[in-house]
């Protein structure tokens, strides 16, 4: 007779749970409708309450309040997403006053320095999880002004996947680790995260970005950020424009390949945390410019899109990004924990100047900010912990609660009163006090979004399309990664007709990756945030066709690429190398700005042809090839006879060749080359102009061979090489 299991009765639920014997046995669960926790049944689950459908969301949605309350509290002690972080100390200062726009006196007085703590992030991972999963990055900006803290707390994309912050806890359950058995760990290939984004067609915007390049950069410090959400400007006057919130790296935009990605996860977890920290401790301060896209209020409707919509970006093309700043992080963290894991970001951190928008997806992130700090950091008093201190005085009738570090003298903590002579007082708006944008409120509380909401697919479809080929050709390549470690065969098909709405070709292309056909009919209806009482299964996508047909400044193509600062240069060498060969070469890379490490077959010290000694900065073992931005081979006939034969050095050209990047070789080392698998696949024609296009420079005069190495790492890679040309590496 088989064993039975042993039951107590806190093992049971006395509603869902049945016990035939001493077995527990669950109910059908396919009929159960959704409820709040006091077992109220919802009846929308989609939208929040707000005044009117593009109006604020209201206080008392206590449906929206339990949910990203419980999701708040359901990690600790790390943050339940932007757990792996990395940050830095550095200033901000505006170009010129933007009083015209604003009264927030860091953007109007070019004079005025202040201080910041940036923080970037992966979202999906913990704290543990590698640095280079397919993610959002969080770009997270801590502004210590003369008024108070402003935290603009952003991404490196523009747009996000939901539309309302009801839907938040949803998504990051969906994206996380399956809860069944906890994997997989940073990365959204899983079927509850395809499930999730199959049923959510606003989404889509957001998964071309996420599927893109944009996923996995090069560097903390080659990677634009966004505010996401459209805010406003509010000048002296209570005057206000509508404003978007851009940084734009001044080294450029920049990718690793996902091969590549995925060997570094495994070689260093911590590259980007590694690159931040090395880059300030040398002297090369990460800078980026504030960009803004103001829209005067006139203008509000006058787009084919909502302002409003998170799913959205104002184009380019349409509205320019104005650069008015620069921001420049110059100081590493003293302390990891004290600082970068302590650090409260709130995107409700706002000064006089700066206001919100009814955006319902930064509506929800105004109260769940406060809440989620609450538990992660102890209690209501952790704007005390240094890091979060405002440079501005604190004076308020707070009081008390855990971990208290001011020492409040006199006997009043309220107002108004009389035996504290009246302090604090309330400020008025001309000495400095916050006044709300007095925005006019006319609407009846409902759950539902503005029809203004419902396209989402035109700038989906702008974003693919706004591409180069290599870059369309990634996204292909991610999208059938991804959806191939899905293994429901519906959710899979659920997003062919998802990308169908995108593109054809894409569909198409993914599909036969897959061995599946784009299906006619759904399996599974596509949730448009609609109403209550309508009929899901015949609600049909909103397909709308964009009067822009491309966009620029969506594509990493365009970025610029006139810089090899701070990149970094691997040189192969041996006892025997050629030293003006390998000097020269470095000095000229060094005197632009590279940083240049010599990679041998051993530690120490390598004896030129000269008899020059030359420091060694790694060996094959611990200087992999997708740790550098290119390759050098200088000559010497010694030195290139044992890298000929040193498999592992083999490898590192065929590996760099693979992951397209620059490679160069003195004439003499071309023994070395004919060592790869790419050797054949040399152009013929050795002009600088074949080799610029081509990345790969083979030159016997060295000063030559190194100006054109200079201009072929600063085009970043050559992707071209990747369709037609693909090498074991």
């Amino acid at each position: 007779m088989a064993k039975k299991k042993n039951v107590s009765a806190s093992d049971t639920n006395p509603v869902n749970d049945k016990i035939v014997g001493l077995e527990v046995h669950k109910e059908d669960s396919s009929n159960e409708l959704m409820t709040t926790n006091q077992g109220v049944r919802i009846n929308d689950d989609q939208n929040s309450l707000k005044a009117g459908s593009r109006g604020a969301t209201l206080l008392e949605d206590f449906i929206l309040r339990e949910k990203i309350t419980h999701f708040d509290h359901e990690r600790i002690p790390e943050r339940i997403v932007h757990a792996r972080g990395s940050a830095a100390h550095g200033v901000f200062q505006v170009y010129k006053s933007l009083a015209k726009y604003t009264r927030a006196s860091f953007l109007t007085d070019p004079d005025k320095v202040t201080p910041v703590f940036v923080r970037f992030s992966t979202v999906a991972g913990s704290r543990g999880s590698t640095d280079l999963a397919r993610d959002v990055r969080g770009f997270a900006v801590k502004f210590y002004t003369d008024e108070g803290n402003f935290d603009l707390v952003g991404n490196n994309m523009p747009v996000f996947f939901i539309q309302d912050a009801i839907k938040f806890p949803d998504l990051v359950h969906a994206v996380k680790p399956e809860p069944d058995n906890e994997m997989p760990q940073a990365a959204s290939a899983h079927d509850t995260f395809w499930d999730f984004i199959s049923l959510m067609p606003e989404s889509t915007h957001m998964i071309m970005w996420l599927m893109s390049d944009r996923a996995i950069p090069r560097s903390y410090r080659m990677m634009e950020g966004f505010g996401v959400h459209t805010f406003r400007l509010v000048n002296e006057k209570g005057e206000a424009h509508f404003v978007k919130f851009h940084w734009k790296p001044l080294l450029g935009v920049h990718s690793v390949a996902w091969d590549e990605a995925q060997n570094i996860s495994g070689k260093d977890p911590d590259f980007h945390r590694r690159d931040l920290w090395e880059a300030i401790e040398s002297g090369n301060y990460p800078e980026w410019e504030l960009g803004v896209q103001i829209v005067p209020e006139a203008d509000e409707h006058k787009f084919e899109f909502d302002l409003l919509d998170p799913t959205k970006i104002i184009p380019e093309e349409i509205v320019p990004v104005e650069r008015i700043g620069k921001l420049t992080l110059n100081r590493n963290p003293d302390n990891f924990f004290a600082e970068t894991e302590q650090v409260a970001f709130h995107v409700g951190n706002i000064v006089p100047g700066i206001d919100f928008t009814n955006d319902p997806l930064l509506q929800g992130r105004l109260f769940s900010y406060t809440d989620t700090q609450l538990i992660r950091l102890g209690g209501p008093n952790f704007h005390e912990i240094p890091i979060n201190r405002p440079v501005a005085p604190i004076h308020n009738n707070q009081r008390d609660g855990y971990m208290r570090q001011t020492i409040n003298r006199g006997k009043t903590s309220y107002s108004p009163n009389s035996l504290g002579g009246g302090c604090p007082f309330q400020a008025k708006a001309l000495e400095g006090g916050f006044a709300s944008y007095a925005e006019k409120v006319d609407a009846r509380k409902v759950r539902e979004r503005s029809p203004s909401f419902m396209d989402h697919f035109s700038q989906a479809r702008l974003f693919y399309n706004s591409q180069s080929e290599p870059e369309k050709n990634h996204i292909v390549d991610a999208l059938r990664f991804e959806l191939g470690k899905v293994e429901t065969v519906s959710v899979r098909e659920r997003m062919l007709v998802i990308l169908a709405h995108v593109d054809n070709g894409l569909a198409n292309e993914v599909a036969h990756g897959l061995g599946l056909s784009i299906p006619k009919t759904l399996n599974g209806h596509l949730n448009q945030s609609i109403p209550a009482d309508a009929d899901p299964q015949s609600y049909q996508p909103i397909v709308k066709e964009g009067s822009l047909a491309r966009s620029e400044s969506l594509s990493m193509t365009g970025t610029i690429k006139d810089s090899i600062r701070t990149r970094k240069i691997a040189i192969l060498a041996a006892d025997g190398v050629h030293e003006p060969s390998l000097t020269l070469v470095r000095e000229a890379l060094e005197n632009e700005g590279a940083i240049v490490e010599v990679i041998a077959p051993k530690l120490g010290k390598i004896i030129a042809e000269n008899g020059a000694e030359i420091a060694v900065s790694k060996t094959f073992l611990t200087g992999a090839s997708v740790f550098y931005d290119a390759v050098y081979v200088p000559s010497g006939i010694n030195s290139v006879a044992t890298l000929s034969a040193e498999p592992a050095a083999v490898h590192f050209l065929n590996e760099a060749f693979k992951h397209c990047k620059a490679i160069a070789a003195d004439a003499d080392a071309l023994q070395m080359l004919q060592q790869t698998y790419f050797v054949k696949k040399l152009p013929e024609d050795k002009s600088e102009k074949t080799a610029l296009r081509e990345g790969i420079i083979l030159h016997d005069n060295t000063k030559k061979l190194a100006s054109t190495f200079i201009q072929a790492i600063a085009l970043h890679r050559f992707w071209d090489r990747e369709k037609n040309r693909k090498v074991p590496a």
